[in-house]
């Protein structure tokens, strides 16, 4: 009755659907990216909301832009120093910059008999004091990996900027800086570090990425569909059904307002290789229904009957994976498994409506090449259905010792995932990230909560005294080049007490000088104290800077210093608590395998229930999943045999390939009840099967193998891997689907 009604009015349909193409094509101009380390941050986890608490005491610990500026081989001479110095002023004329720190803007306090004065750091109009400036600059902890490199090549520029930045105010600050860069010819020597800076270098990188998978896909796709009809009837109506379902998925995604984030690259992959697949099962029956005497509408009405019902199957399927992706701690999973399971059912209706509408319209010598069934497919398959019936314990062999091989492979994951490994190849951001980690003290920021539990102030003698220790043992460590605190200052007054001698760089002995610093501190009203100890003076703070080690390896080291703490600090007087946004990111690699284990096993629970209402048994249900739980543990276990980290970006992996996977075997089962439903025995309903069902199958695994391949060409490290893999894994779920499923059924159905 549906694929009467819908098929009268097809011509309705089609005009439908092409006002909702011109609608969507105004709302996919008004599409909208973001980035910003806060979509990583996994909801609902405590140390989020102490950190949340934490900025509303202090501030937040990305409110920085680092601007490196070589001049080899030493930054000590005068006419650098003079350009250097006039950027730095002029950095504090730029709006969004609250204030702005470099070496030649520093001056140090000396302790004279007429009182404490300030001499500059750097003598810039009397080059003849510039070796002595340079020792003592490179002997100072506070300058070395913050503000010079160790080498003396480079000097850094500190501007702090306003809190919670976002992409337009980021990109108004950039591109000011990069006028003031070029107007002192200082571009090509320049390294840019710091969050507005890295909203606008990845939202463009997005941009660019989400356009050449577009590109890239549409290509292939054409290629493919190409080959397969060789008819431009059938390719225009393929292409167009695909092309028009990616449309409207855009135009949603622009009119729901939704910004798009560092994963959205898949999108365009995922929506074209899904309608691929749709349009393909859709194709290859219509053919066989027109092949077997039919008429173009009775034809449809099958193909409507028997394959409408098989592709909502893998459709709603492949959905429901995504959707389980919404279980994520993390935003931008989150977000992204609920716009990729829209997407799906937009491709479906698109297929199921707009393409058998004018599909219908055609017969098969208008769309299809004529030699499309070849004897040679028919003997392929014919193969493929006697290794079934003759070679089953060969079959259920390799099967186990694969599976040996792929435990032990999964043995090896790693979740010790780091920054670097998510930015893009080769661009200038990752070029400058490098250097700053390599030079100074990296980008990662880890921030130490102090509180006190006495009555003594955060400020007081005694507290600054442990939190002195804690800061000694942090900057022992050698990945955190950078470190601050209250008791840094209290060292440096110390220092210039003592005629700036650097022995005496240590926190003061005796309460009382302690006290005598305190108060000269405290007039001079500096901005470091205030931004270090909170405005009811119990909570101080350590802020330090760590390199880009690795998620694990970070988590290791904080577990070391909280021992560390708890046998060697003062727990009455102070606790002590690791936070900032890089423990929040790191966070992820606790969550992530969690996430994902929760998102399969809600996916594998749903689509049980959807397959034990469609075949009503449950040993056909334990069948149907096993050839679909094989590819991901192949997938599992090449992350291990190839070192991959397992994090957020590629975790997603294993939605997709189990939701894909899912639906060639929905297409053969469905089949194979049909089959049987007409009374054919299990041999010869096998046997139709794989003849029906296997040229389509393989035909879209060849689409998805290479819609997925062509992402090696993505500069996104993530992206680049979850192609890769996604593509070698989809051979296997194609192997399973046509040698062991249909072994197991000859084997363990009745």
């Amino acid at each position: 009755m549906f694929e009467h009604m819908f098929l009268k009015y097809r011509g309705s349909i089609i005009i439908f659907f092409a006002i909702l193409a011109i609608i969507s094509g105004y709302y996919s101009t008004q599409l909208k990216f973001s980035f910003s380390f806060e979509q990583f941050f996994p909801k609902g986890d405590p140390d989020l909301e102490y950190y949340k608490n934490f900025t509303k005491d202090f501030e937040a610990d990305d409110n920085f832009l680092l601007i490196a500026v070589e001049n080899k081989p030493t930054v000590f001479d005068s006419s650098f120093l003079g350009t250097f110095h006039d950027l730095s002023l002029q950095l504090r004329t730029v709006p969004l910059i609250t204030k702005v720190q470099s070496l030649t803007l520093i001056e140090t306090p000396v302790r004279t008999p007429f009182g404490y004065s300030t001499i500059p750091l750097i003598h810039m109009d009397n080059p003849s004091l510039y070796p002595n400036d340079k020792e003592a600059i490179l002997r100072d902890e506070r300058f070395v990996y913050n503000l010079i490199d160790s080498a003396a090549t480079s000097l850094v520029i500190v501007a702090k900027t306003k809190e919670n930045i976002d992409i337009n105010e980021s990109r108004n600050l950039t591109n000011a800086v990069d006028s003031l860069l070029q107007h002192y010819n200082l571009t090509e020597k320049t390294h840019i570090l710091g969050r507005a800076y890295f909203q606008r270098e990845l939202i463009d990188f997005q941009k660019r990425e989400m356009l050449l998978a577009f590109i890239s896909s549409i290509i292939l796709v054409s290629l493919i569909m190409v080959l397969i009809y060789r008819k431009l009837v059938g390719i225009i109506i393929s292409l167009g059904s695909i092309a028009l379902g990616l449309l409207l998925f855009t135009g949603y995604l622009g009119f729901t307002g939704i910004e798009l984030n560092a994963i959205s690259a898949l999108f365009p992959v995922i929506m074209l290789i899904v309608g691929s697949s749709d349009v393909i099962h859709i194709f290859s029956k219509y053919v066989d229904e027109l092949n077997a005497g039919k008429e173009k509408k009775e034809a449809m009405q099958t193909t409507i009957k028997e394959i409408g019902l098989a592709t909502f199957m893998t459709s709603f399927t492949t959905s429901i994976g995504f959707a389980s992706l919404m279980t994520s701690r993390l935003q931008t999973i989150s977000d992204f498994g609920w716009n990729a399971a829209i997407g799906v059912m937009i491709a479906y209706l698109t297929v199921l409506f707009f393409t058998t509408s004018l599909l219908s319209m055609f017969d098969k010598v208008q769309i299809i090449r004529q030699n499309y069934h070849q004897s040679r497919w028919k003997n392929i398959l014919e193969k493929i259905f006697q290794i079934n019936l003759q070679k089953q314990k060969t079959i259920y062999t390799v099967t186990v010792g694969f599976l040996v091989l792929f435990v032990f492979g999964m043995m090896k994951i790693s979740t010790n995932y780091n920054i670097e490994d998510n930015l893009p190849r080769g661009a200038k951001v990752t070029k400058d990230f490098k250097y700053f980690e390599s030079n100074f003290a990296g980008f990662r920021p880890l921030e130490f909560a102090v509180t006190s539990k006495t009555e003594e102030k955060a400020d007081d003698f005694n507290i600054l005294k442990e939190v002195d220790k804690l800061e000694e043992k942090i900057k022992s460590t050698g990945v955190i080049k950078s470190s601050v605190s209250l008791a840094t200052l209290y060292k440096s007054m110390n220092k210039m007490n003592h005629a700036n001698n650097d022995s005496a760089y240590i926190f003061p002995a005796t309460e009382d000088e302690f006290y005598v610093f305190k108060k000269l501190l405290d007039r001079a009203g500096r901005d470091e104290t205030n931004v270090l100890v909170s405005s009811d003076k119990s909570k101080t703070r350590i802020s330090s800077r760590i390199t880009d080690i690795g998620a694990d390896s970070i988590k290791s080291l904080g577990k070391e210093l909280d021992f560390w703490v708890n046998n060697n600090i003062d727990t009455s007087l102070i606790s002590v608590k690791r936070t900032g946004t890089g423990l929040i990111l790191d966070k992820n690699a606790e969550y992530v395998t969690v996430n994902l284990l929760q998102g399969l096993g809600i996916s594998l629970v749903i689509i049980a229930v959807l397959m034990g209402f469609l075949f009503r048994s449950l040993r056909m249900l334990v069948i149907a999943l096993i050839p679909n739980i094989i590819p991901l543990l192949f997938a599992a276990s090449l992350l291990g045999y190839f070192s991959i980290e397992l994090e957020a970006g590629v975790a997603i992996m294993f939605t997709i390939i189990f939701g894909i996977a899912v639906d060639d075997t929905i297409h053969f089962l469905s089949r194979y009840k049909l089959c049987i439903n007409t009374g054919m025995e299990k041999n010869e309903a096998i046997g139709q099967t794989i003849q029906e069902t296997g040229k389509a199958i393989i035909f879209t695994t060849i689409i998805l193998f290479f819609g997925f391949f062509i992402m090696i060409f993505s500069v996104n490290p993530p992206t680049f891997t979850v192609g890769i893999l996604i593509s070698v894994t989809l051979i296997s779920a194609v192997i399973c689907d046509l040698l062991l499923l249909p072994a197991l059924i000859l084997r363990f159905m009745k």
